[in-house]
């Protein structure tokens, strides 16, 4: 019997692939995305400290979402997570998408991060 991979191990399999050539520094630190059939998380991560700078979802009692599972939600948590960056003095970032396809969510959250003023 042929026993198939799910396709969330391919996803985090490519995930560590990504991983090995992209690290978070103090200068320019990783914006990761994370997403479930439900809601949509951003992180800002300091790599050679291991912490988290800055961290954004869905789930935000400041955005009041009915759905964090669509393309509008994932629009605003990306102005969210970008905002906040920004009033740390965080401005480049290196982009994981978390060995997502950079298409539908993960690619509306990018565009509003880079619309918001994050570079990457």
């Amino acid at each position: 019997m042929i026993n198939k991979k799910s396709r969330n191990d391919a996803r985090i399999l490519r995930h560590l692939r990504i991983r090995q050539k992209i690290q978070g520094t103090s200068s320019k630190p990783r914006l990761s995305v994370f997403r479930s059939n439900s809601h949509i998380y951003a992180q800002v991560i300091d790599d050679e400290k291991g912490i988290t700078l800055v961290s954004a979802s869905s789930i935000d009692k400041e955005l009041k979402l009915e759905k964090g599972s669509n393309i509008e939600a994932a629009k605003q948590v990306g102005a969210l997570v970008s905002k906040r960056a920004l009033e740390k003095k965080i401005e480049n970032v290196v982009f994981d998408r978390g060995g997502y396809l950079f298409h539908g969510r993960v690619k509306a959250l990018a565009d509003a991060a880079r619309a918001a003023g994050l570079k990457f």
